[in-house]
């Protein structure tokens, strides 16, 4: 596979990991993304330092409302984490 295809395939495979855990393995509830951010993205979440946050990222993400994330919405916040760090190393080089 090539570098994309296995980033594609990363990403699908954490989302997977963590809804597996308990209730519907296609949605996020708020214990698993909660898990998934802290043991995935340590470093980010080491900028949270309130439930509040957290709470209000839930929510944020929640496009559908019905309190848990769906892999759709999951993604927009994937691809919004990515888009700022891009241009956070952007701006990094210059």
């Amino acid at each position: 596979m090539t570098d994309l295809e296995t980033s594609i395939a990363t990403i699908i495979a954490v989302f997977q990991k963590y809804s597996e855990r308990e209730g519907d393995k296609h949605k996020l509830k708020k214990s698993e993304l909660k898990d998934l951010l802290h043991d995935e993205l340590p470093d980010l979440m080491a900028h949270v330092k309130d439930q509040s946050t957290l709470d209000g990222l839930m929510e944020s993400l929640d496009a559908d409302g019905d309190s848990e994330c769906n892999f759709q919405e999951f993604m927009t916040f994937v691809s919004v984490v990515t888009v700022c760090c891009h241009e956070f190393f952007e701006h990094e080089e210059e």
